[in-house]
């Protein structure tokens, strides 16, 4: 057995979770819920019922259970995941998260750059575009909304 069975490039370490931006992490976490069953993916349905009600939430969770069962179906090769509560980041899973940065920030060339890493060429583009609409919905989820100060007129007592 060679090393790279025993211990797929996909899965070498090349950061920690903390060292990503939010968008970025949100990725990782989110692709590692997926494919961890069906209690880590509950906890993922209710974050996004948090953020975007019941509706919408049931839409972002199909797109990204969709985009990760796209890569687990036309993958070159198994994406390479470490555990759930894991503070490490994968190879692979950087890939990811940079494909979904990219495809949300409009990069379309390094999108399917990125894809063409994850599954066959024949189906890069199509990863790069299901990877811009997941990018855009874990944009809203990981940034911080600004906190809404009522309006006051420019001549209000406070005291």
């Amino acid at each position: 057995m060679s090393s790279t069975a025993m211990h797929p490039r996909g899965g070498v370490t090349v950061g920690t979770l903390s060292e990503l931006p939010p968008l970025e992490a949100g990725a990782v976490i989110y692709l590692r819920h997926w494919f961890s069953g069906s209690e880590t993916r509950g906890q993922m349905r209710r974050d996004f019922e948090v953020n975007f009600g019941p509706e919408m939430a049931e839409a972002a969770f199909e797109a990204f259970g969709y985009l990760c069962n796209f890569c687990a179906t036309h993958g070159r090769r198994p994406l390479v995941r470490h555990g759930v509560t894991c503070k490490c980041l994968g190879a692979d899973e950087n890939c990811f998260a940079n494909l979904l940065a990219s495809a949300a920030e409009g990069q379309d060339g390094d999108a399917h750059i990125l894809a063409s890493l994850i599954v066959t060429p024949r189906k890069a583009q199509e990863l790069a575009h299901l990877a811009s609409d997941c990018g855009l919905i874990l944009q809203q989820i990981m940034t911080p909304q600004p906190v809404h100060q009522p309006a006051r007129p420019a001549a209000a007592t406070l005291h």
